[in-house]
């Protein structure tokens, strides 16, 4: 496998240096006569402060794209077909290449033109921009010189406003005002930005038909002044052109009517009808409501549109809402299969899922789903079946409203949440052991749209995992044998009660994502043991039911940041750390709950789990998988994404982190954190990877290649990075997704 990998890896490098040679050399082959190629495109200014990322946008045309920045293959293989477009070799590369990007006079000028538009509108007002060209050959550099000068700034600000009503709703409005104060830099588009602030605002308080035409700015300057005299006027409204101007009217809502979809029936309840309509009766007509109310419908999965229409009653100002519902069939049943690769064994699963959207009339979703999964089991030796089955039952009831006791009704209106009922039972069947898990979980779901933040709570979610059975060879292997004892181990094939609260916060904004979660569990049934009388077990652990529960806290951060280079490139910077802590009833963390390293979406130069803890370096291939966990993880990541051809991008990134655990384990050696010796501990990662984006899902292939090797035997094991040995220090990752 590793062989035909290296084959790719070679192939993959091949094309990218013949593309670099192609571009060097016959880039301009298909350029004609008295023309150019457009090599480059520069923005430049001598005002330090002026940011020319923002003026990015107002280029025209743009000079062919580069791979990371650097190599324009795409071009390179365009040039090197040849003129003969009956060969199938030529169209093959003319359609993986990219046609060449000639020097266009026309769109410098409009490019000139839109860009002094841009710097005037951002308060310089007598700024120029020169054109120049730099020809070498017959490729040009297009170079466009700023000049912004000096910014104009505001000295006085005065209201044109004869409507009294709007006067009286804009009064506080006014004194609080960031924008348009004395002494701040003029802007043509902060003003039209105040223009929509205003709209919106009067547009909340009744003013069904104002437009942000209706404000307008008359700005005096003084000559060789850089200051401003600002006056904002507000339109009389005018029913026609010719009509007599006069106040503007401010609505009400009368009545609010509830209608069907194309079969004319309602087939939700009048009180989710209710929750979920912001209009309101007898209150001024709000823009921001009609738009909170469709929001609202749009999120219940039983509603397929919504149509809002208002109507205005004759010789008043009353509106009458008319809110049209047409909603989904309520049921569906969907059918998966899948493939399954685990550490190279191969097996298959399938799941069959029932889904009712309106089970309740309240849009509540009801769903079931049966899973079954087969893996074929080889490299076991001293085990009578060489498979893994599992059968899993999950059940799920999602109602879109926030359910809880002593809410009032007012704030389930307002409140954009859902809560969710879970129950699963799984079954695992292995050579060594077999395993049942048994859930049970509550947990609400609610998002801020205004803060680009969405919340959840798991209150509470319950764990019980029983092990039925246990293979006699693996008990006396690695469970009871004196030589070979594994706490770590043996903790995780007892059986266990873990009953959890949990929060988490997601936070994702242009080019910022922010992830953070904390749970704790065992706390509740610690405080309440000497009241229902726990009893302690033979390792002096409280149990409930003769089982034993699991105590422990735990939080995680993760932050990401996507830099844009230019069209076709971006920098990706990532860095997610986590931190697990057991006490009380409970030495080691249970299984799932401890972190591993390496794999898809951490350090890429590890398979997966196959990553510390710490210096520690596993050789036992059977039970690795629990040795190499830990209590703390550190993962940073930086990846250079950009556009090859087609629908497949490339990447480049380095990959550091590890983890370590918290107590120092015998069967972990060189495992625990330790503030003077972690960060010799970090590895370190490089590689290359490929992306085939479908724009609904992505492909990912992640080739990487060990960098800094903290668990080692000899120096070249180190510092792989300095000596690199394929077969010791590469991992091939295959993902849906990209990793962060």
């Amino acid at each position: 496998m590793s062989r035909i990998i290296s084959k790719y890896i070679v192939c993959a490098i091949c094309a990218v240096i013949f593309g670099w040679v192609a571009t060097s050399c016959s880039v301009t082959k298909f350029v004609p006569e008295e023309q150019y190629l457009l090599h480059k495109v520069k923005i430049k200014t001598d005002d330090k402060a002026l940011d020319l990322s923002l003026l990015q946008p107002y280029i025209r045309q743009q000079a062919n794209s580069k791979w990371f920045s650097l190599f324009k293959v795409p071009l390179g293989a365009y040039s090197l077909a040849g003129a003969d477009t009956t060969k199938w070799m030529n169209r093959t590369l003319k359609n993986l290449g990219e046609e060449p990007v000639l020097y266009d006079t026309l769109q410098a000028q409009l490019t000139r033109t839109d860009l002094l538009t841009a710097l005037q509108n951002m308060g310089f007002m007598n700024a120029d921009v020169d054109v120049k060209q730099r020809v070498k050959g017959k490729k040009l550099t297009l170079i466009y010189d700023l000049k912004p000068g000096i910014p104009f700034f505001i000295r006085s600000v005065d209201y044109d406003i004869k409507d009294r009503g709007i006067m009286e709703c804009m009064g506080s409005y006014i004194k609080s005002s960031q924008y348009l104060r004395e002494g701040r830099r003029f802007s043509i588009n902060e003003l039209d930005a105040e223009r929509k602030r205003i709209t919106q605002m009067l547009m909340d308080n009744g003013y069904y038909l104002f437009h942000k035409d209706n404000i307008t700015f008359t700005a005096d300057t003084l000559k060789g002044s850089k200051m401003v005299d600002l006056t904002m006027h507000i339109l009389p409204y005018r029913l026609t052109s010719d009509a007599i101007p006069q106040e503007h009217p401010r609505y009400s809502v009368r009545n609010i009517e509830f209608v069907g979809g194309d079969d004319g029936v309602l087939h939700l309840r009048p009180s989710v009808l209710e929750e979920n309509t912001r209009i309101e009766r007898n209150k001024p007509f709000s823009a921001s409501n009609l738009q909170k109310t469709y929001n609202n419908f749009g999120k219940l999965p039983a509603v397929r549109y919504t149509s809002i229409k208002f109507t205005e009653l004759p010789d008043t100002t009353l509106l009458d809402c008319r809110i049209q519902i047409s909603t989904n069939k309520p049921n569906s049943i969907s059918f998966q299969p899948e493939g399954t690769n685990t550490a190279g064994d191969l097996g298959a699963a399938a799941s069959l899922t029932y889904e009712n959207r309106n089970i309740f009339r309240g849009s509540e979703t009801f769903s079931v789903q049966l899973r079954g999964a087969f893996e074929a089991i080889t490299g076991l030796e001293g085990y009578q079946n060489q498979d893994y089955e599992e059968y899993s039952l999950e059940t799920k009831l999602v109602f879109p409203r926030f359910i809880a006791p002593f809410v009032s009704k007012g704030y389930r209106r307002k409140s954009a949440a859902s809560s969710e009922l879970s129950l699963s039972y799984n079954i695992q069947n292995r050579p060594e052991f077999h395993r049942r898990l048994f859930s049970a979980a509550w947990r609400y779901r609610w998002s801020d749209a205004s803060n680009h933040t969405t919340y959840r709570i798991d209150l509470p979610d319950m764990n019980y995992i029983y092990m039925p059975w246990v293979s006699g060879t693996f008990k006396h292997d690695y469970l009871d044998s004196v030589s070979n004892r594994n706490a770590i181990l043996r903790y995780n094939y007892e059986d266990l009660f873990v009953m959890k609260v949990g929060f988490s916060m997601t936070y994702n904004r242009g080019n910022h994502a922010f992830r953070g979660n904390i749970e704790t569990a065992g706390n509740l049934l610690n405080s309440t043991r000497h009241l229902f009388g726990f009893k302690e077990n033979g390792r002096g652990q409280y149990t409930l039911f003769n089982i034993a529960y699991a105590q422990y806290v735990k939080g995680d951060v993760e932050y990401t940041h996507l830099m844009r280079i230019d069209q076709h490139n971006e920098l990706a910077l990532h860095a997610g750390f986590g931190i697990a802590y057991p006490y009380g009833n409970s030495n080691v963390l249970p299984f799932e709950k401890r972190y591993f390293s390496g794999g898809a979406n951490s350090v890429r130069g590890w398979s997966v789990r196959g990553l510390g803890p710490g210096a520690f370096k596993g050789n036992n291939g059977a039970i690795d998988f629990i040795n190499q966990t830990g209590d703390m993880k550190l993962d940073l990541n930086v990846e250079w994404r950009t556009f090859l051809f087609w629908k497949i991008n490339g990447a480049l990134f380095v990959d550091a982190g590890n983890i370590w655990t918290l107590r120092d384990y015998e069967e972990q050696p060189n495992g625990q954190f330790r503030l003077d010796e972690f960060y010799k501990q970090i590895a370190v990662a490089y590689g290359a990877g490929f992306r085939l984006n479908f724009g609904y899902f992505i492909l990912r292939f992640d080739l990487g290649m060990k960098a800094i090797n903290p668990a080692y035997e000899n120096n070249n094991e180190h510092y792989a990075i300095l000596h690199p040995k394929f077969s010791r220090d590469f991992a091939f990752h295959f993902a849906v997704g990209l990793p962060f």
